[in-house]
């Protein structure tokens, strides 16, 4: 049996995918993501921008021999190329063959079975920054080519995004370490059944297995399903024996305050979020907010929304709701740069839109509509009059809901809780995923309905922050009224 770096990769990222991969049913896969399309062909990308400055060879061999394509690597190693692209290095351990193909095996003086010189592996990585999987990698690689080569290399390099030069990846520190995870991975590859499901949405949302994984999880009333539970925090009521959301629901929120991971606070939100599930009701959390620090109605409320491009560092569309609850109307905005360069031209745009309000509360969900107002502040140097006072006009309702009340819910994302309140996006397959997607789709091919999906769903967006924030208000006044009962 093979072992490659991309089931390494994977296998620290999740000890469950690299089984399924190898051992599971390929109609359970889910169909790639079309996000996951993008960054293999940013990757692809990066790749080519890398070569496109170098004089490299590539060893020639039939598709899959693995074989063929060791013995022409060695070959153009023992001819003393400078660049080797996409060669193949094999070694055996215990009954498995290890597979390396390293991006680029450079070539540096120093002695070795092919003579005055050896070859350092150099992997393209699509990060900006070395992760930990990255360099776990590259000592995978290193390892392989030092058996090969009868060297013992002290370093391997990576050449990430954005970066000028390459990054050294320290081999007595992570070669170690890649082969306890080697070890590991053996094992668990060699087990009957498939390890223990943990849905980590940010993690698991893009993987072919997720829908799969999901319905396991589900299955089991897994405790990974429920909003505060982490791996750590897992792995400590495992330890406790507390498996189960009714076993979690009855503890003691003493038991759990000291273990690593946890807090009073916390300890105390988990058990209520777990109360709440088992009840199918929402419950005020022991530390919510006091009743006045919570968010009111407004005659008239803004509420905000961002789509944004990460890899252009682009924030291409700014939508505000107007909404006037003495006129009883409601009002969408949608302030779209076509092109990157009108970023500047929106950000004024919203700026005189909100500013035609200077009372109402601008209602967002999650910080990164403050973040990046405080950005674009910056990048086109708004004054602080325009800006300053702005900031102190937001209103988070993601913070304000989650420290207040535990709802009987898996997610604290926007969808799931505005679907959990009813309400539903026009579009069922759009996200903020997709619409990252659409953009670079309507930069490459110009399809204007690909504008219309995105600014659909940067309305739905705000509507459904509308609605949670509705709810919220809502909620809190029957508490009162109930206290006063």
């Amino acid at each position: 049996m093979l072992i490659n770096a991309e089931l390494l990769l994977q296998y620290q990222r999740c000890k469950r995918r690299p089984f399924l991969d190898t051992h599971g049913d390929n109609i359970q896969r889910n169909v790639t993501h079309e996000l996951l399309m993008k960054v293999q062909q940013d990757k692809v990308t990066h790749r080519q921008s890398v070569l496109a400055n170098l004089a490299y060879h590539q060893p020639d061999f039939p598709s899959g021999n693995w074989e063929a394509g060791a013995a022409a690597t060695i070959e153009l190693m023992q001819q003393g190329v400078d660049i080797i692209h996409r060669g193949v290095v094999l070694a055996n351990y215990n009954e498995y063959t290890l597979l390396s193909r390293p991006d680029l095996l450079v070539k540096q003086p120093g002695t070795s079975i092919f003579g005055e010189w050896f070859y350092v592996p150099v992997d393209i990585q699509l990060g900006k920054r070395p992760k930990q999987e990255y360099q776990v990698i590259a000592a995978f690689h290193a390892e392989i080519l030092g058996v090969l080569q009868e060297v013992t290399l002290a370093e391997a390099w990576l050449i990430l995004r954005n970066q000028d030069s390459t990054y050294v990846v320290d081999l007595d520190k992570w070669t170690p370490q890649m082969l306890n995870i080697l070890t590991d991975y053996t094992a668990v590859i060699q087990t009957p059944a498939a390890p223990e499901v943990f849905i980590a949405r940010q993690k698991c949302n893009l993987c072919h297995w997720y829908n799969h994984c999901y319905e396991v999880a589900k299955s089991q009333q897994h405790l990974s399903l429920l909003p505060g539970v982490t791996p750590i925090r897992y792995t400590q009521l495992q330890e406790l024996s507390i498996t189960t959301l009714d076993a979690l629901a009855q503890t003691n929120h003493s038991i759990l305050e000291n273990l690593i991971g946890f807090d009073t606070e916390v300890a105390s939100k988990l058990i209520v979020q777990a109360q709440s599930v088992l009840t199918a009701q929402p419950l005020v959390l022991p530390y919510a907010l006091p009743g006045e620090n919570l968010t009111f109605t407004a005659p008239i409320e803004l509420y905000f929304d961002i789509e944004a491009q990460p890899d252009l560092n682009l924030n291409y569309l700014l939508g505000v709701l107007v909404v006037d609850r003495q006129a009883n109307t409601e009002q969408f905005h949608s302030f779209l740069a076509e092109t990157p360069e009108q970023e500047a031209l929106i950000w004024q745009q919203f700026l005189d839109l909100v500013w035609q309000y200077p009372q109402a509360p601008i209602y967002h969900f999650c910080a990164y509509e403050v973040d990046t107002v405080k950005k674009l502040g910056r990048l086109y140097r708004t004054p602080y009059t325009s800006v300053g006072p702005l900031l102190n006009r937001f209103v988070d309702i993601y913070e304000q809901l989650t420290q207040s009340v535990a709802l009987p819910i898996e997610s604290y994302a926007l969808k799931a809780i505005a679907r959990w309140l009813g309400f539903e996006w026009r579009d069922q397959e759009a996200s903020g995923a997709k619409c990252i997607y659409w953009y670079d789709q309507w930069l490459e091919i110009g399809d204007r309905t690909l504008l219309e999906l995105i600014q659909r769903y940067n309305e739905d967006d705000c509507r459904a922050t509308l609605k949670v924030k509705d709810w919220l208000v809502e909620f809190f006044q029957t508490e009162d009224a109930k206290k006063f009962a």
